[in-house]
């Protein structure tokens, strides 16, 4: 298989104000939006993958997407949110495998990880030439 592209979907209860929140709060930029009215699709930017925010699921079912989101301070981005309304459901801290890790949720209640990748971690050096 060749894959040219790929995106994931995000299907909120609440369209409208699940993409104000990632146009505006997470301050994602858009990629394309397509159709119009309380239909309209919103594709943004995300890092380097994309996010589509289009469609709907039924009110009382719940999101089982999570959005991993790599940031250069996770404190800094939970402080950033908070002055914006955005209540973190987990303080930062650093897990097990080490990484620093912060929990919020959008607008609809999916969970984003918003993680920092610490300076010494395997993740930013090629073990291979070790």
């Amino acid at each position: 298989m060749e894959i040219l592209s790929s995106r994931v979907l995000l299907r909120p209860v609440r369209l409208a104000e699940t993409q104000g929140f990632y146009r505006d709060v997470l301050g994602l930029a858009v990629s394309r939006e397509f159709g119009s009215g309380e239909h309209r699709g919103v594709v943004f930017f995300l890092g380097n993958g994309l996010l589509e925010v289009s469609g709907t699921r039924e009110p009382g079912t719940t999101s089982t997407l999570v959005l991993w989101i790599q940031v250069r301070d996770v404190q800094a981005e939970l402080s950033r949110l908070a002055d914006l309304g955005v209540m973190n459901t987990r303080e930062a801290r650093t897990e097990p495998w080490g990484l620093i890790e912060g929990w919020i949720h959008d607008p609809d209640g999916t969970r984003i990880v918003l993680v920092q990748i610490p300076e010494n971690h395997p993740i930013r050096r090629d073990l291979r030439e070790l």
